[in-house]
C-alpha cells in the first residue's frame, strides 16, 4: 500500500517522494486550491463541523443552501438538491421516480451505485449488452409487457474505461413508447463534458422532461456530496418519495463549503475547461503515436489495456520513474466497466503541463 503525503494534483507526495500524479479524479487540483479551503475553514468556524441532525429538522444552514443555489446556477436549472454523497443519486433517483416507471433496464457494465439503486428500488431490472442499443431493444422486446412503462438507467462516463454512454441512440429505442425514463449517472461527467461542464446530456446535445440524472462534487469539483439538479416541482417530489435526503445527515459543513465554492469557482472560469481538454487531445495524441487505441473525445480518463505492453507491471514500474498512475484493474469485481484482460487507468488534470504530459506518453513507449 502507498500512502498519500499531499493533497491530489499533478505533483503530489507519495511515500515521501514527490512523483507526477495520474490518478483519480481532481481533474482541476481543486482538492488543494486555496480558495477551496479557506472556504472550508471559514465556514467550519462560523457553523460547526456539521447541523448533527438530519435536513429534515433543524439541519439546514447557509452553506447547505448555498450549494444548491451554486448548483441551480451552475447547471441553469430552478433547484437543486445536495445530499451525502454521490453513491446515492441513483437511489434517490429510482426511489423518486418510483410512479413513472415499472420496469429497469439497465447496462451490465454499469457502476457499483447504479447496481445498488435498483436493488433498493424494489423494481425488476434487466441488464443489456454494454453500450449496446440494439441488445436494449431486444431486452426490451422480451421482457417489457405492453402495461408497462420503461426506465433505462447507465452511467454517463464509465469510470475506468472512460467510455460515453450512447444515451442519444437509447434515447431512439425507447422514443416510440408513450411513456419511458432515462437515468444518468454523471458523477464522472459533471463538471468535465458538455460545453459548459453540465454532463453527458450537453455532450450529447440531449435535453427533454424524461432525461434525469445525478452528479458528484467529491471529483472534479473538488468538494463532497452527491447533487441533482432540476424543476423546483420534481426536486420537491423526489425529497418527498425518497427517504435518503430527510434521513441521511447531510455533508459535513467543510466538505459543503469547499463544494459550493468549486461550483463557484469552475462557473467563472470556463478556460479550466478548454485547457483540460487540450491536455486531453495532447496527450492522446502522444500515445496514439505509440500504436494505442485512444478514443477521440475529452473525457480525461485513458484507458490502458493494450496487449503491446504489460499493464499489469506498468502502474510499479511507471512509480519507479517519478510517474503515479490507477493500480491494475484485473476485470470482474475489481471494478466496473474493467475491458476484459484488465487495464490501468490514468487520469489527466487541466494542471498537468506539457512537460509532464511528454514524460508520461515517453515513459509509457519505453515500456512497452
Amino acid at each position: 500500500m502507498h500512502v498519500m503525503q499531499s493533497s491530489p494534483g499533478a505533483k503530489t507526495v507519495i511515500d515521501g517522494k514527490e512523483v507526477d500524479y495520474f490518478c483519480g479524479c481532481g481533474y482541476y487540483d481543486f482538492h488543494g486550491h486555496p480558495e477551496i479551503i479557506d472556504a472550508a475553514c471559514q465556514a467550519t468556524r462560523l457553523f460547526g463541523m456539521g447541523s448533527a441532525t438530519s435536513r429534515s429538522g433543524y439541519g439546514d444552514n447557509p452553506v447547505l443552501l448555498e450549494v444548491e443555489c451554486n448548483a441551480a446556477k451552475f447547471f441553469a436549472s430552478e433547484s437543486a438538491l445536495y445530499y451525502v454523497s454521490g453513491y446515492l443519486g441513483n437511489a434517490i433517483l429510482l426511489q423518486g421516480l418510483r410512479d413513472d416507471y415499472d420496469i429497469i433496464f439497465y447496462d451490465q457494465e454499469s457502476h457499483f451505485s447504479v447496481r445498488d439503486g435498483i436493488a433498493v428500488s424494489g423494481k425488476t431490472a434487466i441488464p443489456f449488452s454494454h453500450k449496446d442499443a440494439d441488445d436494449l431493444k431486444k431486452q426490451m422486446a422480451l421482457h417489457l409487457k405492453p402495461s408497462q412503462r420503461p426506465l433505462l438507467i447507465c452511467d454517463g462516463i464509465f469510470p475506468i474505461s472512460g467510455e460515453i454512454s450512447p444515451v442519444d441512440d437509447y434515447l431512439d429505442v425507447l422514443a416510440p413508447y408513450d411513456a419511458f425514463t432515462i437515468c444518468v449517472d454523471d458523477a464522472h461527467a459533471t463538471g468535465v463534458i458538455g460545453e459548459k461542464g453540465r454532463g453527458t446530456y450537453e455532450y450529447l446535445g440531449l435535453t427533454g422532461p424524461h432525461l434525469y440524472s445525478s452528479g458528484t462534487l467529491s471529483k472534479a469539483l473538488g468538494g463532497y456530496g452527491g447533487i441533482i439538479a432540476g424543476k423546483t416541482q420534481w426536486i420537491e417530489r423526489l425529497k418527498s418519495n425518497s427517504i435518503i435526503p430527510f434521513a441521511a445527515s447531510p455533508p459535513p459543513t467543510p466538505a459543503a463549503a469547499a463544494s459550493a465554492k468549486g461550483l463557484e469557482i469552475l462557473h467563472a472560469n470556463p478556460q479550466l475547461r478548454k485547457k483540460l481538454w487540450d491536455n486531453v487531445h495532447y496527450v492522446k495524441g502522444k500515445l496514439r503515436a505509440l500504436g494505442l487505441d485512444m478514443k477521440d473525445t475529452p473525457v480525461p480518463i485513458i484507458c490502458l489495456s493494450s496487449a503491446k505492453i504489460n499493464i499489469e507491471q506498468l502502474p510499479a514500474r511507471l512509480l519507479d520513474r517519478g510517474i503515479a498512475v490507477s493500480r491494475f484493474y484485473s476485470g470482474g469485481q475489481s471494478y466496473s466497466s474493467v475491458p476484459k484482460g484488465g487495464a490501468v487507468r490514468i487520469a489527466i488534470f487541466s494542471s498537468h503541463t506539457t512537460e509532464q504530459l511528454d514524460r508520461l506518453a515517453f515513459e509509457i513507449g519505453n515500456l512497452m
